[in-house]
């Protein structure tokens, strides 16, 4: 209260004073100019005071920083429903921010500030896996997508280029682009007349020939498979060859461990994915092995994931 009064003697001083040393007959002969104007002003001042004040108090009960100094608030995010999505890797192609990752054959929202609630990434869902809530979430941070969208577009100029090819053509690496077929999407090989189009978006797939720093790794999804697989499961090009980088390797007949080249394809690249296609047979645990010790070695987290098919291509896990 006494802050108050002085406050308003304080106002009221300083005007009068203004109008005896500007207009000193004005101020003497219309002292209820002055007194009204020092009020008005008062209660404007009181009034914003209260305003922002409480409105700061709301946003400070709203919000708060967590241990790691990311401030939190109630905002509108995505959410997805890992019952309805089907692996596709839609969403995650089309958020721009790198919110989304694919995990486990699922799509993640990896990070909550790098998501800016937009919702890019809810026309490409074809099953309606993607919705938007209102939650407590970390506040979009737009200068950290940009120091990651920088990041990797330096890291995509820095990449070693492949030097001039000479030898075998069969060991000669390309790119192979595909046009969408709407009818292999849903392929069933067993019908008659339905033409199954092949999946393979690069050459060579063998994993000894495959040069660590080719073209096609860039933002590579990347399939790791046992020789043996695709020859096991009938659908092994629409269920787990689109859309990836495909290597193919068989550790009990190389003689070879394939970790260390694994690593420096990791670690060269700028890889999104891993997914393992093995046999359920003992021997296809090298291959395996060999992805799990690349993704340590290689210093990165990459989203990862391992399938086992068995010997009549049902796929146990």
């Amino acid at each position: 209260m006494i802050v108050f009064l002085l406050f308003r003697l304080t106002v009221k001083k300083t005007i009068s004073y203004l109008y005896n040393a500007i207009l000193p007959q004005t101020a003497r002969s219309n002292r209820c100019i002055s007194n009204i104007l020092v009020c008005f002003i008062i209660v404007y001042c009181v009034y914003g005071v209260k305003r922002h004040t409480i409105q700061s108090i709301l946003n400070i009960w709203k919000s708060k920083l967590d241990w790691k100094g990311y401030l939190h608030m109630i905002r509108q995010i995505i959410q997805i429903d890992e019952e309805l999505c089907n692996g596709c890797g839609a969403c995650a192609n089309a958020c721009h921010e790198g919110a989304i990752a694919m995990v486990n054959g699922k799509a993640k929202l990896m990070r909550d500030d790098y998501c800016d609630g937009l919702g890019n990434c809810l026309p490409a869902c074809p099953t309606g896996a993607i919705s938007f809530v209102e939650r407590e979430a970390a506040a979009y941070d737009e200068a950290a997508v940009k120091a990651k969208q920088a990041k990797e577009a330096q890291a995509k100029e820095e990449a070693p280029k492949p030097a001039p090819h000479f030898g075998c053509p069969g060991t000669r690496s390309r790119a192979i682009e595909r046009t969408e077929h709407p009818a292999a999407v849903s392929c069933d090989c067993s019908s008659a007349g339905n033409t199954v189009h092949s999946q393979l978006t690069q050459w060579p797939v063998q994993i000894k020939l495959a040069p660590v720093n080719a073209p096609f790794f860039q933002r590579a999804k990347l399939l790791i498979a046992a020789d043996c697989t695709a020859y096991a499961r009938a659908d092994f090009h629409d269920r787990f060859m689109r859309n990836h980088v495909t290597l193919i390797g068989c550790p009990k007949l190389d003689m070879t461990d394939y970790a260390e080249k694994l690593t420096e394809i990791l670690r060269l690249n700028d890889i999104q994915s891993v997914t393992v296609v093995r046999m359920e047979v003992p021997c296809c645990g090298g291959i395996e092995h060999a992805v799990k010790s690349a993704l340590l070695n290689s210093g990165k987290m990459i989203p990862w994931q391992v399938v086992t098919l068995s010997t009549d291509g049902t796929i146990l896990d």
